[in-house]
């Protein structure tokens, strides 16, 4: 990939940045085709009422407005790429077939993650994964790549096809430009985020944060994962969990939906995720309601973190 210096960073667009990294030309189209579609979802946003639909998604939580309308546009915008066979959302029950059968590429979605804190105006976000096998093949992680937009003061994009992870701000002519390339996350950081209630933490884990708290480490946790995954990045260190939970080992957060993408994103980032003994990219997804504790971030608080759950 060619070197971007600094002082051209803002008039990279996504497309010329793709061409240069040598992405395939239709893993090009797709990831410019989803980063066009959060546009849309963004205006959706912004002219939502803050109503809730009236309907529960598959996994029994209420669904905002948002939240279906975001999953329609993705399916929508998708259904006619011309790149994707299977399409698989958090708020649908089954893998949709949405190709004629030849098409390259399955994609997944958490359309409007974080949809809940649209009524007190906190940062959201979308997360993707584009896989090049099955959805739940029998393979292990098969994504090519993954991204996730951040809506919120401004609308950034951050993705990785396995060459880096780099991010982008929609500008005010409605063009993705290069914000940061090659994004390197330090071995150590200085901020955690923490899912779940303090009181259903298991020992292990309550010794961990404990020991993140005796080093000074600094509370950062909005309640959305996509803005708390990328405050650790952006600020180039640091961890987040939403840990295994007394009556709830599995933990919150879904493995193909949300894990997996942000894994291999941090990854590319010279970062690690892990559901406390494996590589969260090495989980073979049995289920798309499959769920995994996950410790993700920088590699020396992911790697302390496994210390402390695996202390006998």
């Amino acid at each position: 990939m060619e070197t971007i210096s600094d002082a051209t960073k803002g008039f990279v667009d996504l497309r010329r940045h793709m061409w240069m990294a040598g992405v395939e030309m239709e893993l090009r189209r797709l990831i410019w085709q989803i980063a066009v579609t959060g546009k849309y979802i963004s205006a959706k946003i912004h002219d939502s009422n803050r109503k809730f639909a009236g309907f529960k998604n598959i996994y029994g939580e209420e669904q905002l407005t948002l939240d279906r309308s975001s999953d329609e546009i993705l399916q929508s915008q998708l259904k006619f790429s011309g790149f994707v066979r299977e399409y698989a959302s958090e708020e649908q029950d089954s893998i949709i077939h949405i190709g004629k059968g030849s098409e390259k590429y399955f994609v997944t979605a958490d359309p409007l993650d974080g949809s809940s804190l649209v009524d007190t105006n906190l940062a959201i976000g979308t997360i993707i994964g584009i896989h090049d096998g099955s959805i739940l093949g029998e393979r292990k992680s098969d994504l090519v790549a993954a991204m996730y937009i951040t809506y919120g003061p401004l609308i950034t994009m951050v993705y990785s096809t396995g060459k880096g992870t780099h991010e982008f701000v929609l500008n005010r002519e409605g063009e993705y430009v290069l914000s940061e390339d090659n994004i390197t996350l330090s071995e150590r950081g200085s901020i955690y985020g923490l899912g779940g209630l303090r009181k259903d933490f298991t020992p292990e884990h309550l010794k961990f944060v404990e020991y993140l708290e005796s080093e000074g480490y600094k509370l950062r946790y909005s309640g959305g994962f996509v803005p708390d995954i990328n405050q650790v990045l952006i600020k180039k260190g640091g961890i987040f969990s939403y840990p295994a939970l007394k009556g709830n080992p599995e933990g919150k957060l879904r493995l193909i939906f949300e894990l997996q993408p942000m894994a291999f994103i941090m990854k590319h980032a010279g970062g690690m995720a892990t559901n406390g003994k494996e590589d969260i990219l090495s989980i073979k997804p049995n289920s798309l309601d499959q769920r995994s504790p996950i410790y993700i971030g920088s590699r020396f608080e992911v790697k302390k973190a496994k210390e402390f759950l695996n202390k006998s």
